[in-house]
């Protein structure tokens, strides 16, 4: 396990392993997608209490799941990156970044456009939503101080100790609802009973989110290999393959 763990942190490695999951990794973001948003918005039932404006949550609810989960990838390779000295935990922290802000800010803008209905305005200073808006600010202060410091080596370090500081803020997020009184509503998913959704609500609910989960794989390998390229551009095995190109 360790053996794969230090191969993946090689630049040269990752790149050829992710070049061979890039296509699959595409070709289920597709069809997951496909599927997720035809069954969410033709063939599942409409909601009870919100008609068809509950709908939304096909989008709102896997980029509010992907904007926790890749702050915690970005963390997480933050932290082997001050530990082990990986350029490539360097290089996912910093390629994960733009696509966790993106995630954040789909999920403010379709909660504000689900609010409008619900709630009769687009924003409130609730909770979840304000934690979630400190999220979007954490991910552009990464992205803000990776790019005003010259040395990659320092930037990493320096980014990567604003990241896990910044993880303090994950479980406000998820406990919010529960913490403090909230318009927001509770779980319907993640409970410890069953979830308070029809199946048929739920199976394209979790369809989207794997659909999210792929697209983010998808995009950060492709982001990560030019960045892989560009880094070690004056390296052997670099120069060797745009000469075999």
């Amino acid at each position: 396990m360790w053996l794969w763990f230090h191969k993946l942190g090689s630049p040269k490695y990752f790149y050829d392993l992710s070049g061979k999951f890039l296509p699959w990794f595409g070709w289920l973001t597709l069809i997951l997608m496909l599927v997720g948003t035809y069954w969410g918005l033709v063939l599942a039932p409409a909601d009870y209490q919100q008609g068809d404006s509950y709908r939304i949550i096909y989008v709102h609810v896997p980029a509010a799941w992907m904007s926790l989960f890749v702050y915690m990838v970005m963390a997480t390779a933050g932290a082997v990156g001050l530990i082990w000295k990986m350029k490539m935990a360097d290089v996912v922290a910093s390629c994960s970044a733009p696509l966790g802000a993106a995630f954040t800010f789909l999920a403010l803008i379709t909660g504000s456009l689900w609010g409008k209905p619900m709630w009769g305005t687009y924003w409130v200073w609730d909770a979840r939503l304000t934690s979630e808006l400190i999220l979007l600010f954490l991910y552009l202060g990464f992205m803000g101080l990776e790019a005003a410091i010259d040395d990659k080596r320092t930037a990493a370090n320096a980014c990567a100790v604003l990241a896990l500081v910044g993880v303090v803020n994950i479980p406000i997020i998820h406990y919010s609802v529960e913490w403090w009184n909230t318009l927001h509503q509770g779980s319907t998913v993640a409970r410890m009973d069953k979830p308070a959704m029809d199946t048929n609500m739920l199976i394209p609910l979790l369809l989207m989110w794997l659909g999210f989960m792929f697209y983010y794989g998808t995009t950060l390998f492709m982001r990560a290999r030019n960045e892989v390229l560009h880094r070690e551009r004056d390296t052997t095995w670099v120069k060797d393959m745009v000469t075999e190109s």
